[in-house]
């Protein structure tokens, strides 16, 4: 399966081949990506679950059983394609394991799990939460990697530890035997000061925190090591043969934005999918007491760029809907119900789609009615008026979110990309249209493993440029559908 077809003219060229590791918060992928000049292809090779478990202790997530499947993955790119040259991961951002001596001393929890809640406030008032914002340019979202260790701190558990390492930190390290931190994951930690791009000592020390237990930054380019012997013998590799684990943007919105087709600086863009995450790329931080105010993030990209954006719910409303509906009856076939909500006369209600009762897993139905009522709105009748409702409310929060993006950053913008899951999602891409009064461009559907196959390429000589270059090379190779605002 590929997500489009090479471009003509680099038809006759060699490609150079790399896998993308793409973990996200639903399923992971291992993707080949066969690079030229003029054109970018993918091959999927695997696809699996990524579904948490819940224990005594909390959610977690089930970090073996991902890698199991990572190792599958990668046994079947390295023996496919005999010239595969590096491996990229990604993965979603703020969650970690604890390791001591290379070992992981227990199994990572979920940001969705609550232990942090009373971490929030001890957090607070260590250090005040303007002044924590002020220092690392973060939005507040109660699960930064901040509050969870503060969280471990009074459990005990940093005691225990020498390492502390990312998701995407954590496969390269059961790779290669190196353990570091990739610049764009550690950006949403809230402990890597957003000026220097550095760790922050100070705020770590006046949290408490082991400044010991957070290992060396590197940029995404950068070779973190040559695949180790024991996994070469897992995957079957010939001892002789080259195989490198390159940083990517390993933070998976970083990915993404490296794939946003555009064509021009005055964009905007909306990686959908668990999460939409919402924003424009600058230059340069924005840190005014009103993006404060308004929780907006300034999270490190690729080549030293800002993704100023804002969190909002996402598709994680729709698929959460589905669960609980599934759960009590047959299972929901989606393309089915989309097309029902489409269909869909009656005026729905828009509520919020930020309210953080939304964040937990649970019968998301019943709260998106709460919150319908709260609005003196009409509560949906059934599923498709459910499902044009999260649409028309997730529509709005995105609009919404690119004009104060806008304003905020004092950034034109002429058009919206949506890229991820949710650019297949025709009504959702439609309203986003008409509500932002802006072209939408959609797709590509798998933008965060193209920007981790081209910045693997980039590093190993494969193709050349800035990203404007990457950017009309994914333009080339899969161009966005285009959806106009209707007028009414």
């Amino acid at each position: 399966m590929t997500e489009a077809a090479g471009a003509s003219e680099g038809a006759g060229a060699s490609p150079g081949v790399v896998a993308a590791v793409d973990l996200g918060a639903t399923s992971g992928r291992v993707i080949l990506g066969y690079v030229t000049p003029h054109a970018i292809t993918l091959r999927h090779i695997a696809r699996f679950p990524n579904t948490p478990v819940r224990t005594a202790d909390g959610l977690h997530w089930n970090i073996l059983e991902l890698y199991r499947n990572v190792l599958a993955g990668l046994g079947v790119a390295a023996r496919d394609e005999p010239g595969l040259s590096s491996i990229g991961i990604d993965s979603w951002a703020v969650d970690y394991a604890l390791m001591r001596g290379g070992r992981m001393l227990g199994t990572p929890y979920h940001y969705r799990d609550g232990r942090t809640a009373s971490a929030v406030e001890r957090t607070h008032s260590l250090v005040p939460r303007d002044e924590l914002s002020a220092a690392s340019g973060l939005q507040h979202l109660p699960f930064n990697t901040a509050f969870q260790f503060v969280a471990d701190q009074a459990a005990g558990m940093l005691d225990l530890a020498d390492t502390a390492l990312l998701i995407p930190d954590l496969i390269a390290f059961w790779l290669t035997g190196v353990a570091v931190a990739e610049r764009t994951n550690a950006s949403t930690t809230g402990l890597l000061d957003v000026r220097t791009r550095e760790w922050n000592d100070q705020l770590i020390a006046r949290l408490g925190l082991a400044r010991g237990i957070l290992p060396p930054l590197v940029d995404a380019g950068n070779t973190i090591g040559p695949v180790s012997g024991q996994v070469r013998n897992d995957l079957g590799i010939d001892a002789t043969r080259p195989l490198d684990v390159i940083a990517v943007g390993s933070h998976d919105t970083a990915s993404a934005v490296v794939a946003v087709p555009a064509t021009t600086e005055h964009f905007a863009y909306i990686s959908c999918g668990t999460w939409g995450l919402v924003g424009v790329e600058l230059d340069s931080p924005v840190l005014t007491p009103d993006a404060a105010a308004a929780n907006f993030t300034n999270e490190g990209g690729v080549d030293g760029r800002i993704r100023f954006l804002h969190n909002v719910m996402g598709l994680w409303l729709l698929s959460e809907s589905v669960r609980h509906w599934e759960r009590d009856g047959p299972a929901v076939d989606l393309h089915a119900l989309l097309d029902a909500a489409a269909a869909v006369t009656t005026p729905v209600t828009v509520f919020d789609a930020d309210d953080p009762r939304l964040l937990p897993p649970g019968d998301m139905p019943s709260r998106i009615s709460e919150l319908c009522r709260e609005r003196g709105g009409r509560v949906p009748a059934s599923p498709a008026e459910f499902v044009r409702s999260i649409i028309d409310s997730l529509a709005a929060a995105f609009a919404g979110t690119v004009a104060a993006a806008s304003t905020l950053a004092n950034k034109r913008v002429d058009i919206i990309h949506i890229v991820g899951g949710g650019s297949q999602n025709a009504l959702l891409c439609q309203a986003i249209a008409d509500r932002s009064g802006l072209p939408v461009l959609a797709g590509p559907v798998e933008a965060t493993a193209i920007g981790n196959v081209l910045v693997q390429a980039r590093a190993r000589g494969f193709i050349m440029g800035d990203l404007e270059a990457l950017r009309a090379l994914v333009t080339r190779s899969m161009p966005p559908r285009t959806y106009r605002p209707r007028i009414r």
